[in-house]
């Protein structure tokens, strides 16, 4: 089945967002039927939103029977409401454990378990405000000690050393976190408990460990840095808008993010063991001193049954995340969302696991 193939062209999906200011299922959909009928229901992940919203307005216009619905609530929410039955996938910043997708899963034909599917791949972006600073870097373990709030102020020796040329004010950090259960956070976190262990002190995981002023959401959390003043926080990279972005220091550069950098983190990086193999979990490399690699790389993962208990759901399903990981769709989130495409390799898996669905 190739359904993929047949939903859309890159040039009609920007002909439905150049003439549409609403909401993605309000979108013109079109005169093509297409080969899905009926709706899907999807939560999770934040920072998939906006590739969510040019992959379902593209899967919509080319179906016009189809209905995609997607609710940036969180991965935490999205994973427990799809552990609870009450989605037909989940977005998600951290994979499913083996556990819990093996586990029985109401949504899923008991005893099929869940698989973790990684379709967007994008840098994650520590972003600053600070008056007339336009570029910063910064390493693992001073990042690590500002968000534990053992460095205090802009000018404090260790961010002047790597910043010789910035005008750094004399003036207290502001450090926002995550307030909700994340998979930006456990990806963050991840990346400074590998980078920078004994700064850090904490395991990676969705609940950032210590404490400072909190935002819920990416969205909230880049509102929280553009509106204050002498702030820092962590978001997707595609939510960052005019606010500076730190480059961060690998091996004996620094390196800005771009998606290219971040895939490559990805590309070195091995799957999880202990895994079925159509469970395609992956565990990052975070010390990967590579040059020209960007180690803050985030990898969301679109969580769905091996087993639909309704054949019609497991087709609409399948025949979405066909579409998803689709070289065309994946270009398509690359322009619109600045995620990196999956590369060769690792569509193939993801297209195996998927034509796997019943």
């Amino acid at each position: 089945m190739d359904t993929s193939r047949r939903l859309i062209s890159a040039l009609a999906l920007t002909a439905v967002l150049a003439t549409s200011g609403c909401a993605v299922n309000e979108l013109n959909r079109g005169d093509s039927s297409g080969p899905l009928a009926g709706t899907l229901d999807g939560a999770g992940s934040s920072a998939q939103s906006a590739a969510q919203e040019v992959w379902i307005a593209s899967a919509q216009n080319a179906n016009g029977r189809l209905t995609v619905n997607y609710e940036p609530s969180g991965s935490g929410a999205g994973r427990e409401s799809f552990l609870a039955g009450g989605l037909d996938f989940a977005g998600s910043d951290s994979a499913l454990t083996a556990e819990e997708a093996e586990a029985g899963l109401s949504a899923c034909v008991p005893g099929s378990g869940a698989i973790n599917l990684p379709l967007y791949i994008s840098p994650l972006a520590i972003i600053v405000n600070i008056e007339g600073v336009d570029e910063l870097n910064l390493d693992a373990a001073t990042i690590a000690l500002i968000f534990r709030g053992e460095i205090t102020a802009w000018d404090d020796p260790r961010i002047q050393e790597m910043n010789p040329d910035a005008a750094l004010p004399s003036a207290p950090i502001t450090a926002v976190h995550r307030s909700d259960a994340s998979g930006t956070t456990k990806n963050f976190t991840d990346y400074l408990a590998q980078a920078a262990p004994d700064e850090w002190a904490a395991e990676s995981g969705d609940a950032f460990p210590y404490g400072g002023e909190s935002a819920q959401g990416n969205s909230g959390v880049v509102n929280a840095v553009a509106n204050g003043r002498n702030t820092i926080g962590y978001a997707d990279a595609s939510r960052a808008g005019d606010l500076t972005i730190v480059s961060l220091k690998v091996g004996d550069e620094f390196v800005a993010y771009t998606p290219e950098a971040a895939a490559r983190v990805v590309e070195a990086s091995p799957l999880e063991d202990g895994r079925a193999d159509d469970d395609l979990a992956i565990n990052l490399d975070r010390t990967i001193d590579a040059a020209g690699t960007y180690p803050l790389v985030l990898v969301s993962y679109i969580i769905a049954c091996r087993d639909y208990p309704n054949d019609a759901d497991a087709e609409l399903v399948r025949g979405y995340l066909e579409w998803v990981a689709s070289p065309e769709a994946q270009e398509l989130s690359a322009e619109f969302a600045g995620s990196a495409p999956l590369s060769p390799g690792l569509a193939d898996r993801v297209l195996a696991a998927i034509e796997g669905i019943r």
